[in-house]
């Protein structure tokens, strides 16, 4: 899968309904292509807790065009699953990043309160 339309499309041979009434949702899967335009954009919610993200988001349901509620979450794991084949927790993504130096570089912090009035 390269594009929500066509999770649409597949959500809807699915659940039926029409494919407007599952855009929506699958575009908020692949707005992190606006970030990345290649298969790291996942990352940021191709994942257990992006899926949940995604009922926090738009409700624990959706209705359909036809009038048949179902579960938001079923379409986040529909989502994950067409373009991994499995959902994958954030730890696993984690685990995947090669880290780097600068990611772990800390500035000292500035003292913020005069060492002379902190006495009394």
């Amino acid at each position: 899968m390269a594009h929500p339309y066509h999770h649409s499309l597949s959500s809807v041979k699915k659940w039926g309904g029409e494919f407007d009434d599952f855009m929506p949702l699958h575009a908020w899967f692949d707005q992190s292509k606006e970030i990345t335009a290649d298969f790291r954009h996942r990352a940021l919610r191709h994942h257990a807790e992006g899926v949940f993200m995604l009922e926090t988001i738009f409700g624990p349901t959706i209705t359909l065009s036809t009038g048949r509620v179902i579960p938001t979450r079923w379409v986040g794991e529909q989502h994950v699953r067409e373009d991994l084949g499995f959902i994958p927790s954030f730890a696993d993504w984690a685990r995947a990043i090669r880290p780097e130096p600068w990611m772990g570089r800390t500035q000292k912090i500035e003292v913020l309160v005069d060492p002379a009035m902190a006495d009394g």
